[in-house]
């Protein structure tokens, strides 16, 4: 029938969309976008004629029983809607990292019931019978199944939690299994007032079950570009001001501006995030109509910028551990590798520049400076020259402590770690190993390079020549 964008949906409803009887309807891509797409959708189904809804979780289903529900009539009124979320249909080899990742989290986490629906869905992916093992996997055919380079680590827990599991419906027969099972029933279509409503991240377009869909039924697009160009960070953020908008709206309130600003800072590209914090601090305002920096200051957290100025703390401190149990923490929640690479680039680009400062022979710098001689003497007289004004307009004594880390760091150092990340960057960019190992790599290289630089340094007679 149709292909259309989110963004779209509200128009074609006013056109008459929905009179055209959409029985099966799939929504992909941002997950709270499918959510809030597929509910007004379902509100306009159900204004025409009435209905019942029914809430399918795909990390919990069962796709047969969902089949044998859709197929048949139902006694209630009016049209019955068969809403699954995270449908499981349109899983491939693409997402199956994504997959497993999950599962590693949530049963890190303690969560053996999350996890375990992850690693069946898994294991329904790659059509695996009841006899193999994940341990037993080896690395080409593992590789072969999941598109992703086997885990090192032990993996008896995985296999112990699909041992407590109930085999699923169409799991012998994989995903592929089930989209045929399905094509044919849609082929023959849903009887009395059925409709179907498949929601999921991540479709893989070539899937015959897609274009069968595409031709047949409602295609609602709610993919947004993640990346970090331009184009991308423009539709972020125009996605993200159109929800807070609608938010305010339903609290009959405002923001300031900046105030906008902030809380895009602070929370970053998740949808469902920015209107949790906007409603939070919506309530919080009680009955003032304007929302301010001042109110975003008390009530949002910096959930993005805050975990990634832990990993430069960290770093700053020589505390490697601590450092690669962040950077793992980061990339868990999602973080980009390059997002990662840029934080650094830029703690050690004005490392760097600080280092710099300190080495020109007026204003003179001094080991051991104190905070009251910084702002009153040697601040001052660095901004009288004209020379990155930019850069020295923070506050005073955050521009201490960051003068005062610098100084800690010779440049060669500085200069070879920038060499370091743009290294790790190009391998990001083109190499087939895991971002996660590049990284860590880096940070060991990073390590490696301080502890040489050190004995080094001790070798060295006291003098007093200077670093260039």
């Amino acid at each position: 029938m149709t292909l259309i964008k989110r963004n779209e949906l509200a128009s074609w409803l006013v056109r008459g969309g929905v009179e055209q009887e959409s029985r099966l309807v799939l929504f992909f891509g941002e997950r709270y976008l499918c959510r809030e797409a597929a509910d007004m959708l379902q509100q306009a189904l159900l204004r025409k004629s009435g209905g019942v809804v029914h809430a399918i979780d795909g990390d919990q289903e069962d796709p047969g029983r969902t089949l044998g529900q859709i197929m048949n009539f139902s006694l209630l009124p009016g049209r019955q809607i068969y809403r699954v979320t995270d449908s499981r249909l349109f899983h491939s080899r693409a997402v199956a990292k994504d997959i497993w990742n999950k599962a590693v989290q949530a049963h890190a986490a303690g969560r053996s019931g999350p996890a375990r629906q992850q690693l069946q869905s898994l294991v329904t992916l790659a059509a695996l019978d009841g006899d193999e093992t994940l341990a037993g996997i080896g690395p080409d055919q593992w590789q072969q199944l999941f598109a992703f380079a086997k885990p090192a680590s032990d993996l008896t827990w995985a296999d112990s939690l699909l041992s407590l599991a109930r085999p699923q419906a169409g799991a012998r027969g994989g995903v592929a299994g089930l989209a045929d099972r399905y094509l044919a029933a849609f082929a023959k279509g849903f009887p009395g007032q059925n409709i179907l409503f498949l929601s999921t991240e991540s479709v893989d377009k070539r899937k015959q079950l897609y274009t069968f869909i595409k031709k047949n039924g409602l295609v609602i697009d709610c993919s947004i570009d993640g990346g970090a160009g331009s184009a991308a960070q423009k539709e972020q953020k125009e996605v993200l001001r159109e929800l807070a908008l609608r938010t305010l709206a339903l609290f009959e309130k405002k923001m300031e501006p900046r105030a906008m600003d902030m809380l895009f800072e602070r929370v970053g590209f998740h949808p469902v995030a920015v209107v949790m914090e906007l409603e939070k601090v919506a309530l919080f305002a009680l009955e003032r109509p304007l929302i301010t920096c001042a109110d975003l200051e008390t009530m949002v957290g910096r959930t993005r910028e805050d975990a990634l100025f832990e990993l430069t703390e960290s770093f700053g401190k020589r505390q490697l551990a601590a450092t690669l149990v962040i950077l793992g923490r980061l990339q868990e929640n999602g973080i980009h590798g390059l997002a990662i690479l840029a934080t650094m680039r830029n703690y050690i680009r004005k490392m760097l520049l600080f280092r710099s400062l300190q080495l020109q022979t007026s204003p003179p710098w001094q080991r051991g400076m104190q905070a009251r001689q910084f702002q009153d003497i040697y601040l001052p007289a660095l901004k009288e020259k004209g020379e990155w004004a930019e850069i020295l307009k923070g506050h005073p004594y955050a521009l201490f402590m960051s003068f005062s880390k610098a100084a800690e760091f010779s440049c060669p150092q500085l200069k070879e770690w920038m060499a370091l990340l743009l290294k790790a960057e190009f391998r990001i960019k083109g190499s087939p190993l895991p971002q996660t190992l590049l990284l860590e790599e880096l940070f060991l290289s990073m390590a490696a390079e301080k502890n040489a630089e050190q004995k080094q340094q001790m070798k060295k007679p006291i003098s007093g020549h200077q670093e260039r």
